[in-house]
């Protein structure tokens, strides 16, 4: 992105106004994308506190419920690319207003649903596609277009807020649950998805062209790219993208590491791990609560991996978060469940929940250039592969087996898997693929 001196620029409208405060309208994208990155996430995450309200209501099997789960989770990541190429052709702001819609939509007709087609349907293809165009890569899409210093902390705030949002409401929608039923819960949600839309309508901007603003750490106008020359180019270019990047090693091995960040964190503990700690007579708003003591320190963690990934190898970085994330896996089985025991869990897991996503998302922009948010939604598409895998074969292991500990150790092991693939990448900063016209 060019950095040198040019015509003067001039902001415009609310970016004016920001800049007579001495603040850049890239922050006021920031704050309304970290919203919106927040309630999408905790659409996503709040199936995982009414497994068991649903198996109550319905006399649905877990292994029933958790595949509605799985393809809500696979379509999250499925759309990612895609999602990055309606952004680039239609702008973020109609991409993420049609996404919210979608899952407001999806949370309505749940409200009168009797059988499992219609859970599967509204739950999972519904929800699914409406998160999946928003997903990480309008985070990614937003920090690369908007921040040129500050681009690594940019991705470690917005990736905490997805993180965040799937954990943190949780208490608040398992008590809600509890005391007044599953639909009071989502209709929380529905109130959040509101506040949202109303952020969006009123400061989500395109990119700092244009508001007359170069990005943040720049001095130069920066010009929108030209669009594909058909709706039909436009479809076709998360293709071509993964069509070259596929031909990298760099990318097999993000895309593989990062379907197990998803099998260990969104398909797995964001899922099942209510109904695990249910499992050994845990009361769904305590284990609700654990969650929410992973997601303050994923925040933390996210936010300084961010902060590290500017800094150091990010390989390396990635070694270290798989590892310790298997590490804590393995040794959820052996806390007893006990206060003392989860709250170690909580810490060490929670500073590494998606820790993982800054080092991935720079790798990507280092190696693929111009094309780094199309691949990275390929890459995050693996992520959700990994989720839905985890997020039906546990609820397959609770049934067949009568237990999720299978699924646990099965999940710490492949994380220590990852750290050991990540290190094998080559390091430096690779020359980008060239785009294709």
């Amino acid at each position: 992105m060019p950095t040198d001196l040019a015509e003067p620029v001039q902001p415009v409208g609310l970016a004016a106004a920001f800049a007579r405060r001495g603040i850049h309208y890239g922050w006021a994208v920031a704050a309304v994308t970290f919203l919106t990155m927040l309630v999408t996430a905790g659409a996503v995450g709040a199936p995982g506190v009414l497994i068991l309200p649903l198996q109550k209501e319905f006399g649905w099997a877990t292994s029933e419920i958790s595949s509605a789960l799985a393809v809500r989770l696979l379509l999250f990541g499925l759309m990612a690319p895609f999602a990055a190429a309606f952004m680039n052709r239609f702008g973020v702001r109609p991409v993420a207003l049609v996404a919210l819609s979608l899952i407001a939509a999806s949370i309505i007709g749940s409200f009168f649903m009797t059988q499992l087609w219609q859970l599967v349907l509204l739950w999972g293809f519904v929800l699914g596609f409406g998160t999946g165009l928003t997903a990480m890569v309008l985070g990614a899409t937003v920090a690369t277009r908007w921040f040129v210093q500050r681009r690594g902390l940019v991705v470690g705030l917005l990736t905490a807020s997805t993180a965040t949002g799937q954990l943190v409401f949780l208490p608040l929608l398992a008590a809600l649950t509890e005391q007044v039923g599953w639909r009071a819960a989502m209709t929380f949600v529905l109130g959040m998805i509101a506040l949202a839309a109303v952020g969006i309508l009123a400061l989500m901007r395109d990119r700092p062209a244009d508001v007359g603003l170069a990005p943040f750490g720049a001095t130069q106008i920066v010009p929108a790219p030209a669009q594909a020359a058909s709706l039909g180019a436009m479809l076709a270019s998360p293709i071509v993208a993964l069509r070259d990047a596929a031909k990298t090693s760099t990318f097999w091995i993000l895309f593989g590491t990062f379907f197990v960040c998803g099998a260990s964190t969104n398909g797995l503990v964001q899922t099942h791990f209510v109904a695990l700690c249910g499992d050994y007579g845990m009361a769904a708003v305590t284990a609700a609560s654990v969650l929410a003591v992973i997601g303050i320190f994923d925040f933390l963690g996210t936010v300084g991996s961010g902060w590290l990934s500017d800094r150091y190898d990010s390989r390396w970085l990635l070694f270290w978060y798989y590892g310790l994330r298997g590490l804590s896996l393995l040794f959820l089985p052996f806390t007893d469940f006990s206060f003392y025991g989860l709250s170690i869990f909580a810490i060490f897991y929670g500073l590494d929940w998606v820790a993982t996503v800054p080092p991935t998302i720079k790798i990507a922009a280092d190696r693929f250039g111009e094309k780094a948010t199309l691949v990275f939604g390929w890459v995050f598409t693996g992520h959700q592969l990994g989720a839905a895998f985890a997020a039906y074969g546990a609820g397959f292991s609770r049934t067949v087996y009568d237990s999720y500990l299978p699924a646990f150790f099965i999940a710490g092991a492949l994380c220590l898997f990852a750290a050991g693939f990540c290190i094998m990448m080559r390091g430096g900063e690779a020359k980008p693929i060239p785009a294709t016209a």
